[in-house]
């Protein structure tokens, strides 16, 4: 022996890791082969075209989603929202506060207030329109009332 035993260990020990590390590379190898071949994903521009159709394919149905919810809220800002109730009694010897005043408002606090007035003898009905909480009809206290609740109800 020229190099003496350690120089021995020592190349022993290099060509175990060489071929050890020729056994992994062959290994890695064969893993990404089988990884690229066949249907599973035969070419990665594919497996990337497929998820950008998928991304537009959201991006739209992300569009009409916004776009419905848009037309939701215009429906819902109209719908009636705010709402206001006074029961009254109009008439000396009439009991039980059978009349009342009901206030119908949508968000803008536009809508309508009706009145129901019980008599002995007959009854009566009015609707008169509210714009911003305001009536272009005189309003009697009750209907007033009716709209004030309606308005503050919800503040």
């Amino acid at each position: 022996m020229i190099f003496g035993e350690q120089t021995e260990w020592f190349v022993i020990t290099a060509l175990i890791a060489a071929v050890f590390s020729v056994v992994w590379i062959i290994f890695l190898e064969l893993r990404l082969k089988k990884l690229f071949r066949g249907s599973r994903a035969e070419n990665l521009q594919n497996v990337l075209a497929e998820i950008q159709k998928e991304l537009k394919y959201f991006s739209e149905k992300e569009k009409e989603i916004d776009d419905f919810l848009g037309h939701v809220e215009r429906r819902l800002n109209r719908s009636a929202q705010h709402l206001g109730i006074v029961r009254f009694n109009p008439y000396s010897g009439v009991g039980g506060e059978q009349s009342f005043a009901i206030a119908v408002l949508d968000e803008k606090m536009s809508g309508f207030v009706v009145s129901g007035l019980y008599g002995r003898e007959q009854s009566r009905v009015y609707a008169k329109p509210i714009e911003h909480g305001k009536s272009p009809h005189k309003l009697s206290d009750e209907e007033k009332e009716a709209i004030e609740k309606a308005v503050n109800r919800y503040a």
